[in-house]
């Protein structure tokens, strides 16, 4: 007999620094295949293991097969390309009824020094959807559960659905891509190695936010990084924008206070030459800086990842990117840093520090319109001393407010040509990129494409977790559990829905809505003072908009418009605009 009801309530288990859930999950479907196999499908894939209860003739085993995709014939693929998950273990039955947990055994690659571990206190995971079985004749399966492990999260926090099926899959695939990877209370990289990456961290923090009200992991996130860095030279400068995102989600300043040196310290001034331009390959990167930053080797430019290393006979995610020793994105990035920090500094009273950071921000911004930006073209070029522009180059200081205000319109043209010429990690900026650039229609395309380099690749391939890169092609050892890869989790409520906080702690919000081709959408994007729900309908000769926001908020109609209008301030409550 098969038990399919009866699953009980989640399980918390608190660790020294996290609090972690497991939740029993019954199958969405449970099939016999005969000859004594199962196959469950629990809809989609989570961390976990199995629990089963078996009633065994004799002694014997049972053979459990956990796995994220499938293989043509509708079993479990159990030689997935790449990392994708399969794990198959032998399972001890005694004869009458066995309950048992399956014991996944760790891997050696992502419990490594670098990795970060499964709390004591619980047992040893794997990311998986669909569960085979098969029990030696005479014996039963009595019942079935996945242990799904997983950070608390809020289901009901947050909402998206519009005329556009495509797009509310997306968005659904990367919600759920956020609670599923949160099985070890820290953002970490996928199953492949489980560690925490700056750049990762930054845009499942983003992506969290649009999702649930939830700050405690990126917090503690943050913190596991300051301790272990990693390597590439912009990951370091993720960490003001992470501070400053959470300042602005929270409106906590304590916070920003304790790690305000810290902050300061990975700017990366000592790289700077005498026009404030930074780079990582002039003989700047001496031993004591590196011990500031906890790094035990000189960092690296990345610009977007993989290379074409990482394929067979591919070009790698950079867009053919020349690396220069002075680099236009690493530089777009510590000018960004170099604002934020300012604004850092003032929000905690260090007046003369913000202006004097402020002051450097303006000459690296400068020289950077001096020496890297092509007025011909209207775009930036890779670096120093080539004419190569690659769609990073121009992206970047367009999402970051570096671009000329001569060159917006050369610059979106040029973004819209190159088409999603970057990774998953890139895609976060490039779309950042689009909707400041008033290209709300390119990145409706960019996130409803059918094309192998879109989110509805990665649903047609048959993951329910965003993957590590577009596709298995574009990275041969790719993982299908990477929360990088999810930033319409966080486009679409900042931008699409545009919800914002427009004051620290969303003390007023910013509502600011770009539906480009959508007729229609309802949204509930959280906040810490509340939801706020947005609702859109466009579809005939009027436009209609209704907010619903716990806290005041500045409404700008611009994206609704086509055209740039003046934004009002509206009271806390509901607000009904038709056009």
């Amino acid at each position: 007999m098969i038990e399919g009801g009866g699953i009980p309530a989640p399980v918390e288990v608190k660790a020294a620094s996290q609090s972690l859930l497991v939740t029993p999950e019954a199958p969405a479907a449970l099939a016999s295949r005969g000859g004594g196999r199962w196959f469950a499908d629990f809809g989609r894939a989570m961390f976990g293991t199995l629990r089963l209860t078996v009633r065994a003739a004799a002694a014997g085993t049972a053979e459990v097969c956990l796995g994220e995709k499938l293989a043509p014939d509708g079993a479990i693929d159990r030689a997935p390309p790449g990392c994708i998950r399969c794990r198959v273990v032998a399972l001890a039955l005694r004869p009458g009824v066995n309950t048992c947990r399956v014991v996944i055994p760790p891997d050696a690659r992502n419990t490594g020094s670098m990795a970060v571990r499964m709390p004591a206190s619980l047992f040893e995971v794997t990311p998986f959807r669909y569960a085979e079985i098969t029990l030696a004749a005479g014996d039963s399966l009595e019942a079935v559960a996945r242990l799904a492990v997983h950070a608390p999260f809020n289901d009901a926090a947050s909402t998206f659905a519009c005329s556009d099926e495509r797009l509310t899959r997306v968005w659904d695939l990367c919600k759920h891509s956020i609670k599923a990877t949160s099985f070890l209370g820290l953002y970490v990289d996928g199953d492949r190695e489980r560690i925490a990456y700056e750049a990762d961290a930054y845009l499942n923090q983003l992506s969290h936010y649009g999702v649930d009200c939830a700050y405690d992991i990126a917090r503690r996130t943050f913190e596991h990084l300051l301790d272990h860095p990693t390597w590439p030279t912009e990951w370091a400068l993720h960490f003001a924008p992470m501070a400053w995102a959470d300042y602005a989600y929270t409106g906590e300043a304590g916070w920003l206070a304790r790690h305000v040196d810290a902050l300061r310290e990975r700017l990366l001034l000592p790289l700077a030459r005498a026009d404030g331009l930074i780079s990582t390959e002039t003989g700047l990167q001496t031993p004591g800086l590196l011990a500031r930053l906890n790094l035990d080797k000189p960092m690296r430019d990345i610009v977007d990842w993989p290379p074409g290393s990482f394929t067979q006979g591919g070009t790698g995610e950079r867009d053919g990117y020349e690396m220069r020793p002075v680099n236009t994105v690493v530089n777009a990035f510590h000018g960004w840093n170099l604002r934020l920090f300012a604004q850092i500094a003032r929000t905690l009273g260090r007046d003369e520090e913000a202006a004097c950071v402020a002051r450097r921000a303006s000459r690296v911004a400068s020289a950077m319109r001096r020496k890297l930006f092509d007025p011909s073209r209207g775009v930036f070029r890779d670096g120093e001393g080539t004419d190569h522009a690659a769609l990073h180059a121009t992206a970047f200081p367009a999402a970051f407010g570096l671009l000329p205000r001569s060159a917006r319109a050369t610059a979106a043209a040029f973004i819209r040509s190159r088409g999603m010429a970057c990774s998953v990690y890139g895609a976060q900026y490039l779309l950042e990129a689009c909707y400041r650039l008033g290209l709300a229609d390119h990145a409706l395309d960019l996130m409803t494409a059918g094309h192998d380099r879109g989110w509805l690749n990665m649903l047609r391939a048959g993951s329910t977790v965003t993957l590590e890169a577009w596709d298995w092609r574009y990275k041969n050892n790719l993982d299908w559990n990477h929360a990088w890869g999810a930033a319409p989790a966080n486009i679409i409520p900042r931008f699409l829905v545009g919800v914002r906080p427009e004051l620290p702690g969303f003390a007023v919000a910013r509502v600011a809505p770009q539906p480009a081709g959508l007729k229609a959408f309802d949204a509930t994007v959280p906040t810490c003072r509340g939801p706020v729900r947005v609702v859109f309908e466009g579809g005939g000769r009027r436009r209609r908009l209704t907010v619903d926001a716990p806290m005041p908020f500045r409404l700008d109609l611009s994206g609704i418009a086509g055209a740039p209008l003046r934004t009002r301030l509206c009271r806390a409550g509901v607000v009904r605009i038709e056009r």
